[in-house]
C-alpha cells in the first residue's frame, strides 16, 4: 500500500511522523505532495517520505490519499488532481467543513472518509472522529482507523453531521481546556503565587485529575462529590459555578461552535 499525504503542514507532517514512528508503513510506502518548494526542501531533510511538488507525478501511484490542505485550497486542488484519480483510490479528508459529497463530486470518487482530529495528535494524544461513504469497505475502514490511531484515540460515527459536533467538542476542545487553565493561573497569581508556581499548580492539577478519572469507573459528578466535603472550600466553589450557571455557559458556547461549524460547511 502506498500513501500520499497532500499538504506538508502541521497535520500532514504529524501523520507522516506518526505513521513512520509506529512502523505501520515504511518510508518507501509514504509520499508527501507539497506545492511550496521551500517547504518541500525542508521536508526532504526529515527523510520521512518521498517529496513531490507536482501532483501528476504521484497521484496515480497512491492507494490512499490524505487531504491535509486548508479547506479554502480544496477547489484549486480538485482542478489539479481530479484527472489523475482512479475509482479504487481511498481519500481521507481532514479538511474542516468540507462535506464528503463535495469531495466525491469534485474528484469523481465514491471512496471517501472524513475525519476530525485535534491538536494533541501532534504528540500521539489526539482524539479523532471519522465517518465514511457507503463505498468504503470494512477492510478499508479498518485500515484507515489503524492509521488514525497512531495519533491517539479514534471514534467512528455513522452520521456525517456528527463530525460538526466533534469539531465543536474535541476539535476545539483543547482551547477550552487552556482557557480554563489560564483563568486558574491568573487567579492563583492574584492570590500571591509567582507565575511559574501558578502554572505548576494548575498543570499538575489537570494532569492528575485526568489520570485519576481514567483509572477509575467513577463519573465526573461522583469525583466532584469525593473532593467536595460538606461546608468545605470545594463546595463553596461549585456552589458559585452553579449560581453563575457555568454549565449553561459551557453548553451554550459549544452550541455556538457547532453552529459555526455547520455554517462553514455550507460555504464549501
Amino acid at each position: 500500500m502506498k500513501i500520499l499525504i497532500v499538504g506538508g503542514g502541521n497535520m500532514g507532517l504529524t501523520y507522516a511522523k506518526a505513521f513512520i514512528n509506529s512502523h505501520v508503513v515504511t518510508r518507501n510506502q509514504l509520499m508527501i505532495l507539497e506545492k511550496t518548494v521551500s517547504k518541500g526542501e525542508e521536508l526532504k531533510q526529515l527523510n520521512l517520505a518521498e517529496i513531490f511538488n507536482d501532483s501528476s507525478t504521484c497521484i496515480q501511484s497512491a492507494d490512499l490519499i490524505i487531504l491535509a490542505v486548508k479547506p479554502q485550497d480544496f477547489v484549486q486542488l480538485m482542478g489539479s488532481i481530479a484527472k489523475d484519480v482512479n475509482p479504487n483510490q481511498v481519500f481521507l479528508s481532514i479538511m474542516a467543513g468540507v462535506k464528503m459529497a463535495t469531495i466525491c463530486e469534485g474528484l469523481n470518487s465514491s471512496k471517501v472518509i472524513r475525519a476530525m482530529p485535534n491538536l494533541p495528535a501532534q504528540i500521539g494524544q489526539g482524539m479523532t472522529a471519522f465517518t465514511a461513504t457507503d463505498a468504503i469497505s470494512r477492510q478499508e475502514q479498518a485500515m484507515v482507523q489503524n492509521l488514525l490511531s497512531t495519533t491517539g484515540k479514534t471514534l467512528y460515527v455513522e452520521k456525517e453531521e456528527l463530525i460538526d459536533a466533534v469539531t465543536a467538542v474535541s476539535g476545539s476542545g483543547p482551547a477550552y481546556v487552556y482557557y480554563f487553565m489560564d483563568a486558574m493561573v491568573i487567579s492563583a497569581m492574584q492570590m500571591g503565587f509567582k507565575k511559574s508556581e501558578a502554572e505548576l499548580l494548575v498543570m499538575q492539577t489537570f494532569s492528575g485529575a485526568i489520570s485519576l478519572y481514567q483509572q477509575s469507573e467513577l463519573n465526573c459528578d461522583e469525583w466532584i462529590q469525593r473532593v467536595a466535603s460538606k461546608g468545605g472550600t470545594t463546595e463553596a466553589a461549585i456552589a458559585s459555578f452553579n449560581q453563575n450557571k457555568l454549565n449553561d455557559i459551557i453548553s451554550n458556547s459549544l452550541m455556538k461552535a457547532l453552529d459555526r461549524a455547520v455554517e462553514l460547511g455550507k460555504t464549501m
